[in-house]
Parts: structure tokens; sequence; C-alpha cells
């Protein structure tokens, strides 16, 4: 467990998923602890209990470091 007052880096990003029937979700500025791209994908597709997902886009990526 990290102590209020220490700087963390994380990774802030912005994401596009398309469904494969149609449509999609769009998400700006999201901040995660874990920074490779296939992590990041993985993480949105099941933490926010996606189906039918064709493609996970990730965009704008930047590392930052911020008190956590």
């Amino acid at each position: 467990m990290s102590n209020p007052s220490t700087t963390d880096k994380r990774v802030q990003f912005d994401f596009a998923v398309e469904f494969s029937n149609g449509g999609g979700v769009q998400g700006q500025d999201f901040r995660l602890d874990i920074s490779g791209d296939e992590e990041l994908r993985r993480h949105i597709v099941q933490d926010m209990r996606l189906l039918m997902v064709k493609t996970v886009r990730i965009l704008n990526k930047q590392v930052i470091t911020e008190q956590h």
C-alpha cells in the first residue's frame, strides 16, 4: 500500500472500444497504475464487463508522476 504523501508513476490515456455488433464506448483522461497497452485493454474490457468487443484502441497515452 502506498503512502499518501509519495509520488507514483501512472499512465493517463484515452480509449475507444468498438463492438462487433455495432456501436462503441470512449473514455478520456483515465488514470491507472499500469502502463502496458495490452494490460490496459484487458482491464478496460474486464472491469467494465464489456461483451462482443471487436477492438480497443489506447490513445494519447502519457506517463505522469503524481501523488497517489
